[in-house]
């Protein structure tokens, strides 16, 4: 199992290199970021420097969006940095819920998603696409170059595509039942769409936190940090509840029960610990989407969900422990896992 740590590219940009440099000595392999152009500095400037302050670490958005950003553009940065710094890209897409909705605008359809995600890859890794009725190519990417392009997920039809298109699946969210049941959505329909499904890697996102112990005053504290993760994936539930209703056989109950409670968003507060608009979450949310408690907790729940095929668990890290959860899971949990 791979390891990666997800940061907000929040002032200052240095601190965001440091705990990525960080990472790499404990032993992650992937450096992800927010990609929200209005609420956090932008991601790709500091891509340059995460890459030059590394040796090994592929960095990419955890995600970016089609709307932000023409796609010629987008390909264009990713080649850029694999230029510069040899394929350590992986280029994470989806809907953009923070970054369209605080611009004024609609998150992105499936439809350009889908669209968007051929000519990226295909412009990133050198190759020729038809872009508004024009075929185009990058004519300086050199030989070799490639561009991973992994799709995050979780209503029935995004899953079926991100088995059909993508090269990796984001998941966010921890909880094993819905892992497994997300899991086999996206590798059933690689399989009916001829694919290999052991070629789509999947990564599970979400936050840890690691106590001393499991006294409930260790857990509560634990709790508290990381409840608005429950928040943020209710933005993409009250979605599906509104597409799909309440109560339907295309949605898990176990995804969209938690949320009747929940009033209202303000994105301010978006992936933020202490975020007042996330209070609806209750402790056993809290549970089943994160990692929380001692050492052997998180090694529990990370040998359960490798179980249930998933390749990389990427830690959301943002609480008042970023520097202790990374030096935690690096002295620990990585090396008992790859063990």
């Amino acid at each position: 199992m791979d390891f990666g740590l997800v940061l907000q590219t929040d002032p200052p940009a240095s601190r965001v290199v440091s705990l990525m440099k960080r990472a790499e000595r404990n032993g992650f392999t992937h450096g992800w970021t927010f990609d929200s152009a209005v609420l956090w500095q932008e991601p790709f400037v500091i891509y340059s420097q995460i890459l030059a302050n590394t040796t090994k670490l592929t960095v990419g958005p955890m995600v970016t969006n089609p709307g932000t950003r023409t796609w010629e553009v987008t390909a264009s940065t990713f080649a850029t940095l694999n230029d510069m710094f040899g394929n350590r890209t992986v280029c994470g897409i989806g809907r953009g819920d923070s970054a369209m909705r605080v611009a004024g605008r609609r998150p992105n359809t499936l439809a350009r998603i889908s669209e968007a995600m051929k000519v990226i890859r295909e412009l990133g890794s050198g190759r020729q696409a038809e872009l508004g009725g024009t075929v185009i190519r990058l004519p300086w990417i050199k030989p070799g170059a490639r561009l991973p392009v992994w799709m995050a997920a979780y209503g029935p039809k995004a899953l079926k595509m991100t088995g059909e298109e993508a090269d990796g699946f984001i998941l966010q969210l921890a909880d094993l039942y819905l892992t497994e049941y997300m899991v086999k959505a996206v590798k059933d329909a690689a399989v009916a769409a001829g694919r290999d499904p052991g070629a789509v890697t999947i990564c599970v996102a979400a936050p840890a936190y690691v106590t001393e112990d499991d006294s409930p005053e260790a857990l509560a504290h634990a709790r508290e940090q990381c409840r608005w993760f429950g928040g943020m994936v209710g933005n993409h539930v009250a979605d599906l509840v509104a597409k799909y209703g309440e109560h339907s056989a295309a949605v898990p109950a176990g995804l969209t029960d938690y949320i009747k409670a929940r009033e209202g968003y303000d994105y301010a507060h978006h992936g933020r610990s202490g975020n007042p608009d996330t209070q609806f979450v209750p402790d056993e949310i809290v549970d089943r989407f994160c990692l929380i408690g001692p050492v052997e907790k998180h090694v529990e729940k990370l040998r359960a969900l490798r179980a249930l095929g998933v390749d990389q668990f990427a830690v959301y890290d943002m609480h008042d422990a970023q520097e202790a959860v990374i030096d935690a899971y690096g002295a620990k949990v990585i090396p008992t896992l790859r063990s």
